[in-house]
């Protein structure tokens, strides 16, 4: 067991497979950096990776663990780490952000005293009895954290979990990075000179990693319905994996007679502007996003969206206020709601723009993580 002196200032480990990339990873440093603002100490243990310097920057300490494991033996011995950790450093809170890491610290907390927090980042399979067992584990939290009201509803409905200790936190996006009057003019210059862009044609920007079910095959169909050819659009995002429907989506492209209109754009770390150089953003995943960053990103940066009427994009889109909302997977009512967007007037594009804005900070990281430290609080008390 950890001793626990008085007045000891609440010591928090975060864990998760790696620090790579990602909404997860960010919002493990986001939530790291408060920890240390409000006087706590803050650890995160992953299998490392880019981001560490990040994490160290925040004011938290990382310990490298090999948490980006599945192996059931690895787990084991992980947990084993974990719990040494927890003794080490008198941990007073484990959160568990992913499934394999979280089995290593439910049974390190189980032989510590120390208390025991998941996040549901997203809606994991539920193939069969093995997989739903497995995705079990996020649920054993105290507190289980969802990262959408969406998530919440998928969570109470598919698993024995007491909704009492259900908390809806939805993810933040950093206020003070997407942030209109924060771009970098240079760095704006570079992706226009590295995509080619027109300046006498307005930008339809569809970011998100190539694959089938973010609906980027849907999204040129209903481009080639739009009555004019006055547009831009970049499908922008990572293939790797999906080379082959990379393939066929040039191939949609020439037979929807949109090439010199539609362009396939490797992605970029330098997402403000990206979102800048857009007159809007589209977001149209055929399956049901979680919470769905891009959309949220998008209204900071004070730019319309057009995401579909399911999942997290529900919670963060004001129809026709800061964007439309359309069908899932339907090529008529997109080609609606693109042919309505690029028809903007100016005075309207401002307008809904400063309601992306307001909308937008709702959903602040700052607000993520005072409602985070709240939950902590909690178990603390």
């Amino acid at each position: 067991m950890t001793e626990k002196a008085p007045n000891k200032r609440p010591v928090i480990l975060q864990v998760l497979p790696s620090l790579r990339t990602g909404g997860v990873e960010r919002g493990t440093i986001e939530v790291a950096r408060a920890i240390t603002k409000a006087g706590w100490r803050a650890i995160v243990a992953s299998g490392g990776g880019p981001l560490v310097p990040a994490l160290t920057h925040a004011g938290a300490e990382h310990i490298q663990l090999p948490l980006d494991t599945k192996n059931p033996f690895r787990i084991n011995a992980n947990s084993k780490r974990i719990e040494a950790l927890i003794k080490a450093h008198k941990v007073d809170i484990v959160h568990a952000r992913s499934r394999a890491p979280a089995w290593s610290a439910h049974l390190a907390a189980k032989r510590t005293d120390a208390h025991f927090v998941t996040t549901f980042h997203g809606i994991y399979g539920l193939q069969n009895d093995f997989k739903r067992r497995y995705n079990a584990i996020m649920t054993r939290g105290e507190r289980v954290i969802a990262v959408s009201h969406f998530v919440a509803r998928h969570i109470k409905e598919n698993y024995f979990v007491d909704p009492e200790n259900v908390r809806v936190i939805h993810r933040g996006v950093d206020l003070r990075v997407f942030n209109p009057g924060g771009t970098n003019p240079q760095r704006m210059i570079e992706l226009m000179r590295a995509w080619h862009l027109p300046e006498h044609l307005p930008v339809i920007l569809f970011p998100g990693r190539i694959t089938r079910w973010k609906g980027q095959h849907i999204f040129i169909r209903a481009l080639a319905g739009v009555p004019h050819r006055n547009f831009m659009a970049l499908l922008m995002g990572d293939d790797t994996g999906h080379e082959r429907y990379h393939q066929e989506l040039e191939d949609l492209i020439k037979e929807c007679g949109l090439e010199g209109h539609v362009r396939m754009v490797e992605p970029t770390q330098s997402m403000p502007e990206a979102y800048t150089l857009a007159r809007f953003v589209v977001s149209t995943s055929v399956e049901p996003e979680a919470f769905g960053r891009v959309v949220l990103e998008a209204q900071a940066m004070g730019r319309p969206v057009i995401a579909t009427n399911h999942g997290g994009p529900r919670e963060t889109v004001v129809p026709e206020v800061t964007g439309w909302l359309i069908e899932p997977g339907s090529v008529t009512h997109l080609t609606h709601a693109l042919t309505q967007a690029l028809s903007m007037s100016d005075e309207a594009h401002t307008y809904i723009g400063a309601q992306a804005i307001a909308q937008a900070r709702q959903f602040s990281s700052d607000v993520m993580c005072d409602r985070t430290l709240a939950v902590y609080q909690e178990l603390l008390n």
